[in-house]
């Protein structure tokens, strides 16, 4: 029969913030259930490491985060994508003559 452990960490508030005062202060909990494997393999990582459990966990989540942010915001292009971006930038296409009549009922509708 597996044992569960469960497993608690205290996250600031907010990353960024560098006021250690406030980081003390503003502390959220978070737990999470985890096998005996995985917590055995999470501390064997941590004493390489010569970090507590909680810092490790801590540095990992925080650093997960901060990517998956940066994939979902950010947008990469290759150098022949960038390179067609700003062509287009600096010499747009005429507009469709769709979009142009687009554009004059925009127009029309504004000074109605």
């Amino acid at each position: 029969m597996a044992r569960w452990y469960r497993f608690t960490v205290k996250l600031p508030y907010n990353f960024e913030q560098k006021d250690t005062a406030m980081l003390a202060a503003s502390t959220a909990r978070l737990e999470a259930r985890i096998s005996p494997d995985l917590r055995q393999t999470l501390k064997r990582a941590a004493e390489i490491q010569g970090r507590t459990l909680t810092d490790f966990v801590v540095t990992a989540v925080q650093e997960a985060a901060q990517r998956a942010i940066e994939q979902a915001e950010v947008i990469r292009l290759s150098l022949a994508d960038q390179q067609r971006f700003a062509d287009a930038l600096l010499s747009p296409p005429e507009p469709a003559p769709a979009l142009k009549r687009a554009m004059a009922r925009h127009d029309k509708l504004l000074r109605e």
